[in-house]
């Protein structure tokens, strides 16, 4: 194993299928680093099912591997750009979309604990129900539709031409310090956001006939709207 790690290629003549995938399975114990698995017939469905990552060719000895796999390809020239276009760019859509999702979530709810703290914490819920149920279903549902679709750090001539980018960005497009970092814009943002709102509306004069219609339901949904809005514009 070790002499086969510092090769570029390693030939396993006639094995059985059993033994491609162990094979397989003793180089992920051996680096622990995630394997890939490609085959384009039934006795290679052992070692794609052993790899972390399957691709199944579709070819002349049926679709078994296909059925099998995570992944699944006309041909084997299409494999490069499976991995290093379609690969950067959902590797880098997912961390966004995670990252996104906590922040906005964050943002929303944090607000509760601020609301609270107004209210004597009295257990007296800051927005509207249907609001909250509504919050990632509808109010702010396109941004990550979209983002988790049409996202492109790069266009894919570019990772094509330089595939060291696929592997520079595994540490770039999510690690800890970013995952902090939206963290703390999330509870930055929920302070400025009620607290602006709260001084700006504590008086309850709302209108310019001076009336204060609506009271804590106003305000609350004044203040939900903020934060949808804000989301969108982010």
């Amino acid at each position: 194993m070790a002499l086969s790690l510092k090769c570029r290629s390693v030939i396993c003549c006639r094995v059985t299928p059993s033994q491609k995938a162990e094979v397989t399975n003793a180089v992920k114990q051996a680096t622990g680093q995630i394997t890939l698995g490609i085959g384009d017939g039934a006795n290679d469905v052992a070692m794609i099912r052993a790899a972390n990552v399957g691709v199944g060719i579709s070819g002349r000895e049926g679709l078994q591997a296909v059925y099998s796999a995570d992944y699944a390809i006309g041909q084997f020239r299409f494999l490069a750009r499976l991995l290093l276009v379609h690969g950067s760019w959902n590797l880098s859509r997912v961390c966004k979309l995670i990252l996104y999702s906590f922040y906005k979530n964050i943002v929303l709810y944090v607000i509760e604990l601020w609301f609270a703290t107004v209210t004597a914490f009295s257990g007296q819920a800051g927005f509207e129900r249907w609001s909250l149920s509504l919050y990632n279903l509808l109010f702010t549902a396109a941004p990550p539709m979209m983002l988790g679709l049409f996202d492109r750090a790069c266009s894919a001539e570019m990772l094509l031409d330089n595939p060291e980018l696929y592997s520079e960005q595994w540490g770039a497009v999510f690690n800890v310090r970013l995952f902090w970092f939206w963290i703390g814009s999330a509870i930055w943002h929920s302070l400025v956001l009620f607290w602006l709102t709260y001084f700006t509306f504590r008086h309850e004069t709302l209108w310019e006939n001076g009336k204060s219609d609506g009271g804590g339901f106003c305000f609350a949904n004044i203040l939900f709207t903020y934060v949808v809005v804000r989301r969108k514009f982010l």
